[in-house]
């Protein structure tokens, strides 16, 4: 691909997406910088605006509901349907007409994500779009309203023309990695490349700061990437390091796939609004208590962008006569909001604390696989904990007298963050671990843009210019091979982990499996298993691990019929070729011992539900 004008950043959020762009066509180097677009979109019925971020929502009216032309756009006169501020808006009155947590519902293993399920409880006869479908939508728009704003009639400005970076949880897995890029192939996308949005969020503080970054870290360091979102709470570290006398930059781990973010955080304060509207005598049914989530978004929102606002109000809508002007307002004041957010996310707790784990119930509803610990604070101690060694060996580097390992600086991401109480608890506990209050807090982000601008700038750093952040995979990936042991009545042949991609392993990079053939089941029905750690670093390609459990995890397997004419059911020698794409996706190909038949494996990892 020739090298197009404009590099694109993308965040696609769970609560807000965002797209920032460098300009290569304005001269000077220096004033290539990241530039948010402001978006246009339907802010009221039959008003068009331009808005920093386009809210992550679809908002799919049933006949009738809307005035003729009021969802027209610049580019479609004829829009049915709603995406960002107007659609979150009148959308939260009628939850059952609203997408919304698109992201989080892309991720969930417990469904079909191509299947139209959303709006999750809309009725029978209700308009729904599938998890892929919604997030086509969001991209597709952003790609109209750019090409209306920007390109306008220059076909080589258009943004399917132009070199995005598309932003992904550092958690997410290959499938949601995979139908992330499938959407973005269906909007029209077709250089795309993935970034991890910790990184992302790095990238951007790297770039406000310009050379100065180097004043705030130093060799030894390392960062804590907290980003909490919308739907996720991402984990990253990332170590300073020195190479020939220049500082170098390393991802050395990630979190889990945590659902837990401002979507449960919005949750909590709906129920507290709930309860004092059930003392003044009025309870609400479940979908007033959808509005009531929504409203309390609002609210916190609000409180958030003003520090001089005590309170906000929350609104539902009304049910029979009783009700004036057909509505139910309460509020929420700061002081319950921070209460909340801080006592029930972000709780005190020691630095080996648990997430505690709820009993599984016989039926579940289904929905989102939210986490079972609301404690922001519990998952951040499992994920230091399990990475203790790491930290450790990159601290030991630093000329600090006192050595840890424990991160000794934080930046902050995601719109959660916005509270600075929140900030301040976290630090607060964060220094309570270390035993001393020196973890320092990097400055600089902001928290709606940061992510999209990040993005730009990686886009830059691919075309040689700024500060990599060195990463590749964040896990080690193995493939499960049976061992070939007689069969014990009642007990399974042993299953041994066959390393075949290392921590680390960069984007756009293969390797063989060192030569050792493998039996491969083709002509019928296979199982697949696959696996994966995050804090075995050391494996390389084709290490086989025995006794695994503790340390790698079992992912859902792959179940899948490999197709060769003539060997039904046989068993056919095979070495291994391992590739992980641009993308950051996963493949394993098997290939015969003559060459002449080769057989892919998407690496399809799921977590594993509990």
């Amino acid at each position: 691909m020739a090298a197009s004008r404009y590099v694109v950043g993308i965040d696609l959020g769970t609560t807000n997406s965002a797209l920032a762009y460098v300009d290569t066509g304005v001269g000077k180097d220096k004033d290539a910088v990241p530039t948010a677009f402001s978006i246009p979109q339907v802010v009221q019925q039959g008003t068009v605006e331009a808005r920093p971020l386009l809210p992550s929502f679809l908002y799919l009216p049933g006949p009738g509901e809307q005035p003729a032309g009021s969802l027209k756009l610049p580019w479609d006169a004829n829009r049915d349907y709603a995406v960002g501020e107007y659609a979150r808006n009148f959308g939260s009155q009628v939850p059952t007409r609203l997408v919304a947590s698109a992201k989080s519902w892309l991720c969930h293993p417990g469904i079909d994500r191509r299947a139209p399920v959303l709006p999750w409880k809309a009725p029978e006869d209700g308009r729904r779009v599938s998890p892929l479908e919604a997030s086509t939508r969001y991209l597709k728009h952003m790609a109209e309203a750019w090409n209306h704003a920007v390109a306008k009639d220059v076909a080589a400005h258009r943004l399917e023309q132009q070199e995005i970076v598309l932003t992904v949880p550092a958690s997410f897995d290959a499938v949601a990695r995979d139908l992330t890029v499938e959407a973005a192939r269906a909007a029209g996308f077709e250089h795309v490349t993935l970034l991890e949005e910790p990184q992302a969020a790095f990238y951007s503080w790297l770039e406000a700061s310009h050379e100065k970054w180097r004043d705030q870290v130093t060799t030894g360091d390392i960062v804590l990437i907290c980003d909490v979102g919308g739907g996720t709470t991402d984990l990253s570290l990332i170590a300073v390091g020195e190479e020939g006398g220049q500082l170098v930059l390393t991802r050395v781990a990630v979190g889990d796939h945590i659902l837990l973010g401002g979507d449960n955080m919005d949750l909590a304060l709906a129920h507290t609004a709930a309860q004092a509207l059930a003392a003044k005598g009025t309870k609400l049914d479940g979908g007033q208590m959808q509005q009531l989530w929504h409203s309390s978004r609002a609210a916190k929102e609000k409180l958030f962008s003003d520090a001089n606002l005590a309170s906000a109000p929350v609104t539902v809508l009304g049910r029979g006569s009783r009700v004036i002007g057909g509505t139910i307002q309460g509020e929420l004041n700061r002081a319950q909001v921070e209460k909340v957010l801080i006592e029930g996310f972000f709780p005190d707790c020691p630095v080996d604390a648990e997430p505690a784990k709820q009993r599984t119930v016989g039926l579940q509803e289904l929905g989102l696989p939210y986490a079972s610990d609301p404690a922001v604070s519990k998952h951040l101690a499992r994920f230091l904990h399990r990475n203790a060694e790491v930290v450790a060996e990159h601290a030991a580097k630093s000329k600090r007298k006192k050595k840890t390992n424990l991160p000794t600086a934080v930046l902050f991401n995601g719109g959660v963050f916005k509270a600075a109480p929140l900030q301040e608890r976290l630090v607060k506990i964060l220094n309570h671990w270390t035993g001393a209050a020196h973890v320092k807090v990097l400055q600089g982000n902001d928290l709606d843009q940061s992510v999209a601008r990040g993005a730009a700038y990686y886009g830059m750093v691919r075309r040689g210019k700024g500060v990599r952040i060195r990463g590749g995979t964040g896990r080690a990936y193995y493939v499960g091979v049976e061992t070939s042991l007689p069969a014990v009545p009642g007990a399974p042949p042993p299953l041994k982990a066959l390393c075949v991609v290392p921590f680390g392993m960069e984007e756009g990079t293969e390797a063989d499996v060192p030569q050792q053939e493998f039996g491969l089941v083709v002509g019928e029905p296979a199982e697949f298993r696959f696996l994966g750690s995050s804090v075995r670093r050391t494996d390389a390609v084709g290490t086989i691990v025995e006794e695994w459990e503790g340390e790698i995890e079992e992912l859902s397997p792959l179940a899948t019929e490999l197709e060769s004419p003539g060997k039904q059911g046989r068993t056919v020698p095979v070495h291994l070729h391992t590739r992980v794409t641009e993308v950051g996706t996963l493949e394993l190909w098997c290939i015969s011992r003559d060459g002449k038949q080769r057989w892919k494996l998407e690496f399809n990892v799921r977590e594993k539900s509990e």
